[in-house]
């Protein structure tokens, strides 16, 4: 049988052609990652709370938000009434019917509560947990969430990529921002932040800052209890949960403020 002396040759070929192409591939993939890093590390804060604000309004009009006239509703007016902004922007409350014990606040000043959060805390210990999450609004958290989330995301990715136009966003960019927004993982620095803020801004508006230790306590007992299943990672996730609960009260205790009952 006489050897094919052309078959290594054409082998070699291929084989050079494929890598090539593989090289190029991976150059390009490198490149375009890089250009989404580029564009998200340069969001401004005008293109998220606009994004941001584009998600909250689908939510709201997919789930039941109840009533001014509603119990519920009254009851986070009445406990909200002196916090009225945060960086220069507005907020606005409104609460859910969900079981879920929730609560978070966004980039465009929007705070979301959930009936299952009321239900389960007294009125002190839902300022304090409103205080910790408009913390992590004011320290550009979410933003900074956001940036790190295009980075990976192939559906935030292609929103990177509009650059400074402020475009309608696809189902499949606001599902995936969605994500970004209700099951976002703060470090121990951002959580260790967001309290201290939370902290801050409830002495300023007049109120006993013991209320964020109270909701620490209680959202780290129903996340270990039998009620596990309905706590949200709103808490369960954060890190060293009783580290945080002894700054905070170590800081209540220094400015002289009395414990809640």
């Amino acid at each position: 049988m006489k050897k094919n002396l052309f078959l290594p040759a054409i082998l070699a070929a291929m084989l050079s052609t494929s890598c090539s192409v593989l090289s190029n591939l991976n150059s390009e993939r490198l490149a375009q990652s890089g250009l989404y890093a580029l564009q998200a590390l340069t969001l401004s804060d005008e293109q998220v709370d606009e994004y941001v604000h584009q998600y909250i309004t689908q939510l709201d009009a997919q789930s039941v938000v109840l009533p001014e006239s509603n119990a519920y509703t009254k009851r986070l007016r009445r406990l909200t009434q002196n916090l009225d902004g945060v960086n220069e922007r507005p907020l606005n409350f409104k609460v859910y019917k969900e079981a879920e014990v929730n609560a978070f606040a966004c980039a465009d000043g929007s705070v979301r509560v959930y009936t299952g959060m009321m239900d389960t805390m007294d009125d002190d210990e839902l300022l304090g947990v409103i205080g910790h999450e408009m913390g992590h609004v004011a320290l550009h958290h979410t933003r900074k969430q956001m940036q790190r989330s295009m980075m990976v995301s192939s559906a935030l990715s292609g929103l990177a990529s509009t650059g400074e136009t402020i475009a309608a966003l696809t189902d499949s960019q606001l599902g995936a921002l969605g994500e970004v927004i209700l099951n976002s993982k703060y470090s121990r620095k951002q959580e260790t932040e967001a309290d201290d803020y939370g902290y801050n801004y409830l002495c300023e508006a007049g109120k006993n800052p013991w209320a964020m230790v109270k909701s620490f306590e209680k959202m780290k007992k129903l996340s270990s209890g039998t009620q596990s299943s309905t706590v949200s990672n709103l808490f369960s996730s954060h890190p060293d949960v009783d580290a945080r609960i002894e700054h905070i009260s170590q800081r209540c205790l220094q400015d002289g403020y009395q414990r809640l009952k």
